[in-house]
């Protein structure tokens, strides 16, 4: 029995509840991971994992044996990271989700730079404004806006992205210039809807001025739940964009958006660096956050609030 794989499949059968969903994640077949965890008890002599023909379920010793489990698999990456080559630089493969906009506009370009300081890391990256479930999706991190849903993730805020409303000019000339939030609910106009995957709706957008709030619901004749088909809706005129400033600039210096309501506030969206509870952060990940976080403070640095 190889003890590392052993305890490996077993840790991600308790975080996935599965032996079906663990093999996906580890790229073994069921029955492989299925053994190693039997070897794994039968060496212990205890059971670690009470099993039916509908769920799996960890006992209270291999609830109590996972957690020694996962530091020490995280210990023996970072062992081998420090001792793999003279430079000590972190490897292995990291699977990160990164919401569309961000990763065509900012991540990707800046990625050359990440691998030439760090050419032993492979990354698979996820590209995509969905919901990822960590455990069952076996990803190491994901970067997501607005405020976290899921208060069991570890997270870290690496930037606060700027809002503007936005138009194209062939809609303005159509529906007219509005110059003031509430008239983006008159029939004349509408909006492009931007489906939450959480909420499983458009949502309605606040804005502020002069101590007065708005709330704009808006109609729609389009809906999406990604970044870049929601802002290509907008180009096309198909109605108002609320957008991520950096979304806009290329656009705005072509005259294809024409940004509204200067005068109007909207509260910057939160960035966060999420990653799954009780496992150690490896050094690869560790890397990773440390480079979003610079990347983001070049482009939209954490706000300070407290004197607000």
């Amino acid at each position: 029995m190889d003890r590392f794989n052993a305890m490996q499949a077993f840790a991600r059968v308790v975080e996935t509840g599965s032996f079906t969903k663990a093999a996906e994640t580890l790229h073994m077949s069921k029955t492989s991971v299925t053994q190693l965890v039997q070897q794994l008890e039968a060496r212990l002599r205890v059971r670690l994992l009470n099993r039916t023909t509908r769920k799996v379920n960890v006992t209270a010793d291999g609830a109590a044996y996972y957690e020694r489990v996962v530091k020490l698999l995280a210990d023996m990456d970072d062992a081998d990271t420090s001792l793999s080559n003279a430079s000590a630089l972190p490897r292995g493969r990291l699977r990160v989700d990164i919401p569309s906009p961000l990763a065509r506009m900012i991540v990707v370009p800046a990625l050359p730079e990440f691998h030439t300081r760090y050419p032993d890391i492979q990354l698979d990256m996820g590209v995509s404004d969905r919901m990822v479930d960590l455990i069952d999706d076996g990803v190491d991190c994901v970067v997501r806006g607005g405020e976290l849903t899921n208060l069991s993730l570890m997270a870290r805020r690496v930037g606060d992205l700027s809002l503007g409303v936005y138009a194209a000019p062939g809609y303005l000339e159509s529906a007219g210039v509005p110059s003031h939030p509430q008239e983006l609910a008159a029939p004349e106009h509408r909006i492009v809807g931007f489906t939450w995957a959480r909420a499983g709706k458009a949502l309605p957008y606040a804005m502020h001025h002069n101590g007065e709030s708005v709330t704009v619901h808006g109609r729609y004749v389009i809906a999406v739940d990604d970044g870049n088909a929601y802002l290509a809706a907008g180009v096309a005129g198909l109605g108002v964009l609320w957008l991520p400033d950096y979304m806009a600039r290329e656009h705005l210096a072509r005259g294809e958006l024409v940004r509204l309501f200067d005068d109007w506030r909207l509260d910057p969206m939160p960035m966060y660096v999420a990653f799954p509870p009780n496992r150690h952060v490896s050094a690869k990940l560790r890397v990773f956050i440390d480079w979003i976080v610079d990347l983001m403070a070049q482009h939209a640095p954490v706000i300070d609030q407290r004197g607000a």
